[in-house]
This record gives C-alpha cells, sequence and structure tokens, in this order.
C-alpha cells in the first residue's frame, strides 16, 4: 500500500530595489533609510483612506518609491492637469489647473500644510528662474492664479500638496513661453547669494541617499539678522531641484517659531536629502521685515554613499528618521 505524502513549498524572498529615477539622466542610489517619496517615507497604500486604492506588489512599491518628486504629472491615480495652453512671455496671464483624484474628479478637500493647501513652484528650465506661488481653489476644484513667464523658453511647474486622508504628493508639468530662446547653463557653484542688500551663505555639503545637513546664516549690511519672520510656518523655505531632469526635493528647517528652541536667525538649519550625486540649485524663500526674498545656490552631491554592512536586521537610526517630518 502506497504511503500518502504531504508535500509543502515554502518561499521566502527578499528584495532589495536600488531604484532608478525616471527622467533624463536621472541616477538614484542605494540608502540606508526606507524608501522616500517626496522627502517623505513610503506610504501604506492600504491604510491611506482611499478605498480605490490597491496594495501594489512589493517590487512595484518599491520602484515608485524611488521616483523624486516632480518628474511624473500622475501618481497614486492623481493627475495634474493645466487648463491654460497658451502663455505669452512678459504678461501676467490668468494660470488655471486642475488635479484629478483616483475617482476621475477634480480634488477639491486638501490638508493645510505648512499654512497653505497648495503650493505651486514654476522655475525655468535651466534653473535660472524660480516663483513660488499659492494659487486660490474654487468650489470646482480648479485652482487659479496669475503666472508671469519673465522670458520666452520651457519651464517647469510643480503642484507640492496632500489631499485629504491621502499622503503628499509633487506632481509635475511642462510650460512653454512663446518666442526664440537660448537655454543658459547652470550657475557656477556658490556658497553665498545676495538679494536686496541681504547676503545669505550656504554651509554644509550634499550626499546622495542620505540626510544632509545645511545651515543658511543670514545678514544685512554686515549684521547678523535675528529677527527672521515667519514664512509658512518656518524661518525659511528650501526648495532644491536637480540639474537635467528637474527632480523636486521640498524640505523645511529644523524647528519652528515658538518651540522655544529655534531661534529667529541668524542661522536657519535643514535636512535635506537629494538622490542622485550631480549638480542642484536650491531656493532659500525668507522673510524679513515684512517681505520675502529669495537667495539663489548651486551646489553638487558628491559620491554615492555605500551601504555599511551589519549583521543586525535593524536599521541604524539617521538624521533623516529623527527630522523626517521637516520634509514635505
Amino acid at each position: 500500500m502506497n504511503t500518502p505524502v504531504k508535500l509543502g513549498a515554502y518561499a521566502l524572498g527578499l528584495v532589495v530595489i536600488f531604484g532608478g529615477a525616471l527622467g533624463a539622466g536621472a541616477a538614484v542610489g542605494p540608502t540606508e533609510t526606507p524608501p522616500v517619496v517626496n522627502g517623505h517615507q513610503a506610504p501604506n497604500q492600504a491604510a491611506d483612506g482611499h478605498g480605490a486604492h490597491v496594495q501594489p506588489a512589493p517590487s512595484q512599491a518599491a520602484t515608485a518609491a524611488s521616483i523624486p518628486g516632480g518628474l511624473q504629472v500622475s501618481q497614486d491615480g492623481y493627475i495634474l492637469t493645466s487648463e491654460t495652453t497658451t502663455i505669452t512671455p512678459g504678461e501676467p496671464t490668468d494660470f488655471r489647473f486642475t488635479v484629478t483624484g483616483p475617482d476621475g474628479r477634480p480634488v477639491t478637500g486638501y490638508q493645510t500644510l505648512h499654512d497653505k493647501k497648495l503650493h505651486f513652484i514654476v522655475v525655468s528650465r535651466d534653473l535660472v528662474g524660480f516663483q513660488h506661488l499659492h494659487p486660490e481653489l474654487t468650489d470646482d476644484g480648479v485652482w487659479s492664479v496669475k503666472l508671469t513667464l519673465p522670458e520666452a523658453g520651457a519651464y517647469r511647474a510643480f503642484a507640492d500638496f496632500a489631499p485629504e486622508g491621502g499622503t503628499g504628493l509633487t506632481l509635475g508639468v511642462d510650460l512653454h513661453a512663446s518666442g526664440a530662446y537660448k537655454p543658459k547653463a547652470l550657475p557656477a557653484a556658490n556658497r553665498t547669494s545676495t538679494v536686496d542688500g541681504y547676503t545669505v551663505e550656504l554651509d554644509g555639503a550634499l550626499t546622495p541617499g542620505a540626510s544632509s545637513r545645511l545651515t543658511v546664516k543670514v545678514s544685512k549690511d554686515g549684521r547678523p539678522v535675528t529677527d527672521l519672520q515667519p514664512y509658512l510656518g518656518a524661518y525659511g523655505h528650501l526648495v532644491a531641484l536637480r540639474a537635467g531632469d528637474l527632480a523636486y526635493l521640498h524640505v523645511h528647517p529644523d524647528g519652528e517659531p515658538g518651540d522655544g528652541r529655534t531661534p529667529s536667525g541668524p542661522e536657519i538649519t535643514f535636512y535635506a536629502e537629494v538622490p542622485s550625486r550631480g549638480g542642484y540649485r536650491l531656493f532659500l524663500d525668507f522673510q524679513h521685515e515684512g517681505a520675502v526674498r529669495t537667495a539663489e545656490f548651486t551646489a553638487h552631491a558628491g559620491e554615492l554613499r555605500t551601504p555599511a554592512t551589519t549583521s543586525s536586521p535593524t536599521p541604524t537610526a539617521t538624521p533623516s528618521a529623527s527630522h523626517g517630518d521637516h520634509n514635505h
């Protein structure tokens, strides 16, 4: 008599993704921290409050998490659509756009992040022009803002937002101002920026795939500015864009006004994480004496960081883990 045999199959797979950012010349290296999307740790799609979402397979989720913000016009079912098609350089334009959700309808409910429901960033493709705008939302889900593109050329617009019940996203779309133009070269690396009589000095270095501490120091007429005013819930607001594909990284400083430990200048400290080596443009917004000004820097990230070998399965804490709530 044959003896029944029970066969069992067990599989244990560990997938490690060294993601590749989509876009012209994009390169993403290994990191020691969990995957980050737009400065946020990768969300759990099953718990984001949108029943229409389906939990992606592990490999799909990891690949999506490796794509820096702003490179896609659509993500997680949300789509950025420009309703304005013609922009004349030098003329104010009533620029209108919508964000549609997974249900195909314009999104009308947004979380308030950094004092606004949506941050709208516009920059020239050669990274020599920068605007940080805050559009108005109509009841039917259409955003509107007065936009002036100073010169003919190619531009990139970013919508940085978090829908109600969802997580933060940054979607991007190309804009064009008609006319002939000649792209400019990436400005040379600099540590000092001057604007309207203010001098802003940058200290720190960008490290690919790791949290980087950056400190800016603001002075005016040779004197440190110690009475910076809050802007968007902070003493400074920093946006980093990668040269070549304009991958977007939005960070906020360590600490906030009124927390009992953060001074109002002259120094502001940020923790930023860039996805790859290469050139970046940094745009710092700060407010003093009732006016917002923007200091601009060019910085280069060095060699990719190699993860340390360890026998412990528990990841080592990094600065981005303790300051991750400032990234956006």
